[in-house]
């Protein structure tokens, strides 16, 4: 074969045989629906998410807002990536559609997220924005990233450049999921500070999933990978696709760590057959980061944990949004 006869890739190789693109399969048509619709069906959805909340409790001062409508405006908030000023003209839509009884002031949407009483809530509401794909999803992957903030936390002195030089850094927090691998709808959620080990995050992410989902794979990577994890996920009913480590060897202490880091040691063409569907989870990250931004503007820590969870909320309205184009879904929230 003659390489004169390929033009130039444009890569700075000279001619050299054009590299077919990998092209995956989408109904743009559906996908194109689901894009054209999705503002209208969120407001939607979210709001038949947040109507059944009830009143937190108050002992005393001024009567609070409903906590529906405080949590549709936070995450809508979140949705629309507006300023809390800029966002209040989307929320007097709103209030005039009737999805909240009235239009709170922009502050008051802030001071709603400095409460620790909203945290549970919004977990419980992520799980419930989940279960319409319940019947889809039985492989689940688990990852961690890192979500800036507004506050520094000092000085870091970098052994790069040498302890002499100096550079502030801003705070980030630190979002542990647990996805699907075809919808990548999140099914759990746990949000820790920056320096967050991944590993002990594994079991609560699993448990939380396995109450709701038939979790028949999990996958994860090679900072999930301990005898613990390894034993909880198949008592759970679920086969662990955890790569190894590279000092990793069998031993007495499990029986399930021993069948498993054989069948890594001598199947892995069939163990990363599997395993691939783990990128999936970096993917949820890459859309919720592009889609939301990966800035949280809240100064305080249970208002950022309370925003970054608004996030992940507002991504799984958008989630089903897509599903019920694509995949036909009908949720009844």
């Amino acid at each position: 074969m003659d390489l004169r006869e390929f033009p130039h890739n444009g890569n700075g190789n000279g001619n050299l045989p054009p590299i077919a693109p990998i092209v995956y399969s989408r109904d743009w048509s559906a996908y194109n629906e689901s894009q054209t619709q999705e503002k209208a069906l969120f407001t939607l959805l979210l709001h038949g998410l947040c109507e059944p909340l009830p009143a937190l409790p108050q002992e005393a001062g001024r009567p609070r807002l409903p906590l529906s409508d405080m949590v549709f405006a936070a995450t809508y908030k979140s949705y629309s990536t507006f300023s809390g000023r800029r966002f209040m003209t989307d929320l007097r839509e709103a209030c005039a559609s009737g999805y909240i009884s009235r239009a709170p002031h922009f502050n008051s949407i802030f001071n709603y997220l400095e409460l620790p009483e909203l945290t549970p809530v919004l977990h419980q509401l992520i799980t419930e924005s989940a279960l319409p794909l319940k019947t889809i999803e039985t492989d689940f992957a688990i990852d961690s990233s890192g979500f800036t903030t507004s506050v520094f936390c000092g000085l870091w002195r970098s052994e790069k450049y040498g302890k002499d030089k100096q550079k502030i850094v801003h705070n980030w927090l630190k979002a542990h999921v647990m996805s699907g691998v075809r919808t990548n709808v999140v099914t759990s959620v746990e949000i820790t500070p920056r320096n967050g080990a991944d590993s002990p995050q594994f079991a609560p992410l699993l448990k939380d999933t396995t109450r709701n989902f038939d979790v028949r794979r999990v996958l994860a990577d090679k900072a999930y990978s301990s005898h613990y994890n390894l034993q909880l996920a198949e008592s759970l009913g679920a086969t662990p696709f955890v790569p190894f480590k590279s000092y990793s060897t069998a031993g007495k202490r499990s029986e399930t760590w021993n069948r498993l880091f054989h069948f890594y040691s001598m199947h892995q063409e069939e163990f990363y057959a599997a395993y691939h569907k783990r990128s999936n989870a970096e993917s949820t990250f890459s859309a919720i980061k592009r889609k939301f931004g990966d800035f949280i503007r809240s100064k305080t820590p249970v208002a950022q944990t309370n925003e970054l969870l608004c996030k992940f909320l507002a991504y799984n309205v958008c989630c089903v949004i897509r599903s019920m184009h694509e995949l036909g879904v009908e949720p009844n929230f």
